[in-house]
């Protein structure tokens, strides 16, 4: 299926998970849990108190050469918003792409989307573990802290109290 199709198919509209595809466009559904969803949310919000509004989103579409991807959160440069508008999946990756990582992440699958992101022009992807720990990596490899946003913290907080 294409992308369009898929976002547009009636019985797939509301459903508990996020939905991807693979470059033969069938669709991957992966489950994730309110954990998941915390780190995704404090990410964000991150970005809209310490970079200008309206550039962070959650749940960014992107075009690869192995389907659409959902990235957990991104950030996009004004340059970035002029040249793609509201393009759905975006044909580029945004500058920043931010996947929060569960246990059950394979290594393998970590190393392939950030492969896809990077094929697509993202100058960083940031992977957020679940316990909060982030990883911060550009075209070159690992990188001690962020580029793009040296005060991002390094240690993602959920927890209440």
């Amino acid at each position: 299926m294409e992308w369009r199709e898929v976002v547009e198919h009636p019985s797939l509209q509301d459903l508990p998970f996020k939905i991807e595809t693979n470059a033969e466009g069938y669709i991957m559904m992966v489950a994730a849990k309110n954990r998941h969803r915390l780190y995704q949310a404090r990410i964000h919000v991150w970005f809209e108190h310490h970079g200008e509004e309206n550039k962070a989103m959650e749940e960014c579409n992107i075009q690869t050469s192995d389907g659409a991807k959902i990235a957990d959160v991104a950030w996009r440069s004004l340059e970035f918003i002029k040249r793609n508008k509201d393009s759905d999946p975006y044909q580029e990756s945004p500058e920043i792409v931010v996947e929060v990582i569960s246990p059950s992440y394979r290594e393998k699958a970590m190393k392939s989307k950030m492969s896809l992101y990077f094929e697509k022009e993202a100058k960083e992807v940031w992977f957020c573990d679940d316990d909060g720990n982030m990883g911060f990596f550009n075209p070159q490899g690992e990188l001690e802290r962020n580029e793009l946003f040296k005060e991002f913290p390094g240690h993602i907080d959920i927890e209440v109290g």
